[in-house]
């Protein structure tokens, strides 16, 4: 068996086609992780969210921005649709319901022991061990299956509170989770985050570090893999391994073969997908 982490996909149908095909996917026996943002953008977000969910438990998703802000919008919170209408083909599919169900109950973090490696979208804050961001995971994602869905779909958006703080309750608390589960690129080195900075290392505020390098980041042992920054493209530091490499934007969709005892193996395929417009995924 094989497993294999890949990065964002927002819709690019096609270019996943052409991955699966080079890395000879075989459902029966190997296992993917998607790093989220399966869909929004893209030219075929719907073709996109009906094939990872038809791989069943071949596939491990976690929840990137993109994927809450198609939930949001199907609950009725359009405060940042945008002229995108990427989306309209899932929210009009007759099986529009079950896709959405599905998509509310994946998680926002995956941990394998066994591989010892874990994946989120885009970032943890600098104060959580894994064993602290799984189970403030959970609480967001108890939150999404549960009765509270259609109240954190209307208040989700937001850039406060910006440091983690464990006396933090409510809506505050989940949507700084979600923050750093979902948006993370750059904080400071107490863990105040920066969200409105998204270029590439050496373009961000100063004082401001990407996540994964702050000094004494509670998490440093462990083996993380994200997506979310096509601008910083494949990066691999610090523990880390970011996989956005560009795809939607014609660059490329990336995978790890992830493996027991040796280093993972870089596939990549180039994309064909160019979106002339500024990068804030």
């Amino acid at each position: 068996m094989a497993v294999y982490a890949v990065g964002d996909l927002q819709g690019c149908y096609s270019d996943l086609l052409r991955l699966l095909d080079k890395i000879k996917f075989d459902q029966h026996k190997d296992r993917l992780w998607f790093a989220g943002d399966l869909v929004n953008r893209g030219p075929d977000s719907l073709s996109t969210l009906r094939l990872v969910k038809g791989l069943g438990k071949a596939a491990i998703t976690v929840l990137g921005n993109h994927d809450l802000h198609l939930l949001a919008i199907s609950e009725g919170n359009l405060k940042h649709l945008g002229r995108d209408n990427s989306l309209q083909s899932i929210l009009r599919a007759q099986d529009r319901e079950e896709l959405l169900l599905w998509l509310r109950h994946r998680p926002l973090m995956h941990c394998d022991k066994k591989l010892n490696y874990s994946i989120i979208h885009a970032g943890l804050a600098p104060q959580w061990s894994i064993a602290t961001a799984r189970s403030l995971a959970r609480e967001v994602e108890v939150c999404l299956q549960g009765d509270g869905f259609s109240d954190y779909c209307m208040r989700i958006y937001g850039n406060k509170p910006d440091l983690w703080d464990d006396t933090l309750s409510g809506m505050a608390r989940l949507r700084f989770i979600t923050n750093c589960f979902t948006r993370l690129r750059y904080c400071d080195p107490s863990g105040v985050l920066a969200l409105r900075d998204k270029g590439p290392i050496g373009s961000q505020s100063a004082g401001k570090m990407p996540w994964f390098s702050v000094p004494g980041r509670a998490s440093r042992d462990e083996r993380i893999i994200f997506g979310h920054w096509s601008t910083l493209g494949y990066h691999h530091a610090e523990n880390t391994w970011a996989l956005d490499s560009g795809c939607l934007w014609g660059g490329h969709l990336s995978a790890l073969q992830l493996r027991k005892r040796k280093p993972p193996r870089l596939i990549q395929v180039a994309c064909g997908q160019h979106r002339i417009a500024h990068r804030s995924s």
